[in-house]
This record gives structure tokens, sequence and C-alpha cells, in this order.
């Protein structure tokens, strides 16, 4: 069974207390097209065993050897028997077999990763979620980590409270940290933690807090926090990334983008318009924005104008999925059922693996099957 649906409809915090109650075992995946990231959360009888997300993407081996849990030897060791032949465990099972590191400290480790991964998710608000129940390989746990929704859920509520206090002085993860000058009456000598002195030799003024927390193998809101402290001391400041003022015109333009899908998705056309245009006039070779255009005409009844939108999106990008979605529909619609199941054939080829391919694969099923009826009634 699946759930989805906009996190503006259903918070991620609702999900997860959905998932707990309802003891659901299955793979949650939360996308957000604003932040361009990706996160997955796997669930057991309600419980999380693992999580992931794109933005961070240390593996398990190097988190415990940066931690200094295990050595690269070690860790070397562990990987030569996982691609032994006939080999299925998992590699942090294989560490403990080999006495490389205790049950205990690999699943604190595990359970921090959960934990850093799902603290990010809770601050999402934009977005959309789906679930997929039902054990599969994702789901298969070693029984290393699990941690309960509701001691996350706790957890959570209590790191965003801390983060808005950070926020004060770190803005965001763009934030670039820069040495500040300082005054000769300043002291000098420094009393500073081990994770302190390593996030300020990353200080380069070039690196923002979301770069010097994947250099160090760190979540970002533990360095943000670090950024925090030494702020308050005199010993940083922090200003905004060149990189993070030259994309504020795209968020801006991918958040219209995203409150357009939320009002179709709601039936409100007249939103929809308005926030895809909006996006057009900041970015008018955005083939996603056209593309949502169309959709929106073509709900209101403009189909010539919803055409010729699709038309210009196909222009900016020929291999545009939704784009080439929507044309499908559209040819459908007008009985070319050939040049529909075409169009289709072209989003499977493209977006293979995706539920959009297998959207269209169905669609190409549907067309196939009416084009039979219409040639036996022909008949």
């Amino acid at each position: 069974m699946a759930i989805e649906g906009p996190l503006k409809e259903l918070g991620i915090h609702d999900v997860f207390q959905l998932l707990d109650l309802s003891r659901k075992t299955g793979v949650l995946r939360v996308t957000s097209a604003l932040r361009d990231n990706e996160g997955t959360v796997v669930f057991r009888d309600g419980r999380v065993i693992s999580a992931s997300i794109r933005s961070n993407p240390h593996p398990l081996g190097a988190v415990l050897v940066r931690a200094g849990r295990i050595t690269e030897a070690q860790l070397t060791q562990a990987r030569s028997v996982q691609l032994a032949p006939g080999e299925h465990r998992r590699l942090g099972e294989i560490m403990v077999a080999l006495g490389i590191i205790s049950a205990r400290d690999l699943e604190r480790v595990m359970r921090r990763q959960i934990e850093t991964v799902v603290f990010e998710l809770m601050s999402w608000q934009e977005g959309f979620f789906s679930f997929i129940e039902g054990n599969s390989h994702d789901t298969r746990s070693d029984g290393i980590a699990s941690v309960t929704t509701e001691a996350l859920l706790m957890e959570g509520a209590r790191r965003l409270d801390e983060w808005t206090v950070v926020q004060q002085r770190v803005p965001g993860v763009t934030a670039v940290p820069v040495l500040a000058e300082v005054p000769d009456e300043f002291p000098p000598l420094l009393e500073l933690l081990p994770n302190e002195w390593e996030v300020l030799a990353m200080i380069d003024g070039a690196r923002d807090v979301r770069t010097i927390a994947l250099d160090l193998g760190c979540d970002d809101f533990e360095t943000a926090k670090v950024v925090f402290g030494l702020i308050a001391t005199g010993i940083a400041e922090v200003r905004r990334s060149a990189i993070a003022v030259d994309a504020a015109r795209h968020n801006t333009v991918e958040l219209h983008l995203v409150e357009a899908q939320h009002a179709l998705y709601n039936e409100r056309v007249g939103d929809a318009l308005s926030h895809a245009s909006s996006a057009l006039t900041m970015d008018p070779r955005s083939a996603d924005a056209r593309t949502l255009s169309a959709r929106a005409l073509f709900k209101d009844g403009r189909d010539a104008e919803g055409e010729e939108q699709l038309r210009e999106a196909l222009q900016i990008n020929a291999r545009h999925t939704g784009a080439l979605m929507e044309a499908g529909r559209l040819a459908a619609r007008r009985g070319e059922l050939e040049r529909a199941v075409s169009l289709w054939a072209q989003v499977v080829d493209i977006a293979a693996g995706t539920p959009l391919a297998a959207q269209a694969r169905q669609a190409m099923e549907h067309a196939s099957q009416l084009t039979a009826v219409l040639e036996a009634v022909d008949a």
C-alpha cells in the first residue's frame, strides 16, 4: 500500500506518527525540489531501522573511521570480506563478527546516523512524501540499530527549538563563517573542545556550514551549533556565500514551482497559474514552469494556450519528462493514441525506474487496450 502527498497537507511529524501508530513496515521517501534534496527512512513495525539523505551521503565505514572507532586497515579488511563470493552480510555485521567493533558501539553510531537524517527531514516544510509498505531488501534489519519513532519525534522537537536559537546568529547552512578581526585585548589562549578546533580549522572564508559539515563527516545541526559558539566568543562571524546569493533567485523560482504543484494538487487552478507565471517571469527558460503552466491551462479549459506552453517547454528541453507526459495526455484526449503512446514511450526510456515511468507505462497499456477495442468495433 502506498501513502503519499505534499508535506503542506500532512507534515513530516504527522507522517512519522501515522507510521508509528499503525506499526508500518516499509520505505518512506521525502523529496524537496526547493532544497534539491531527498531523504529515505526505513521502518520496521513502526520503528526506524535506517535512514539516509542525499546531501550528506557519508557511508558507515567512513563515519566509523572519522569517529576513531576503527582504522582504515580494519575497514579495508571488513570490505574485503564483504566482497567475497557468497557473502551477503552487511558491513556492520561483518565488523562485529571480526571483533573490529562491538555491537554496542556500532549501534550507537548507526543510531546517530538515523537521528541526523530524521532531524534534518523534520525541518522541511515543503516537498512531497511517499511511503511504500511491505518487506523488501531495504527493510530487512540486521538488528543492530532500531529507534522508536516516539523518541525521534521528542528529540526532534527539542532540536528544532534549539535550532531557532542558533539561527539568530547562523541564518542557515549556506552561511559562510569567517574569522573575525580579534581586538588586542582578546585573550591570547583559546579553550576549545576538539570538535570546536576541527570546525575552526575548516573556516577559510569559502566553505559554508554545510560544506564544513560534509568535509568533517558531521551533521549540519552540530556544525551550526559550534559556529554559533565561535561567533558568541568573538572568534568568527558569518556572511552569505556568493553561491548562496546567486542561488536566492533560483530558490525563489523553485518555491513558486512548489506552490504551483501544491495548488494543482488541491484543484486551485488560479493560484497554480499565478505561481507558474511568477516563475516564468523570473526564469523564462524554465521548462518546469511552462509544463506546470500548461497543466493549469488545460484544467482551466484553455487548451490552445496550454499546448503553446507545452511546445515551448519541449523546445527548451526535448527530453523533459513532465512535458512529454502531458503532451501524451493531450494527444490521447484528441484521439491520437499512436502519438500518445510514442510520447509516453519516451518517458519510460528517459525516466526508467521512476514512478513517472511506471505511470507512463500504465498509460501506454490503457491506450493499447483502447486501440484494440476500437479496432474490434471497426471490424
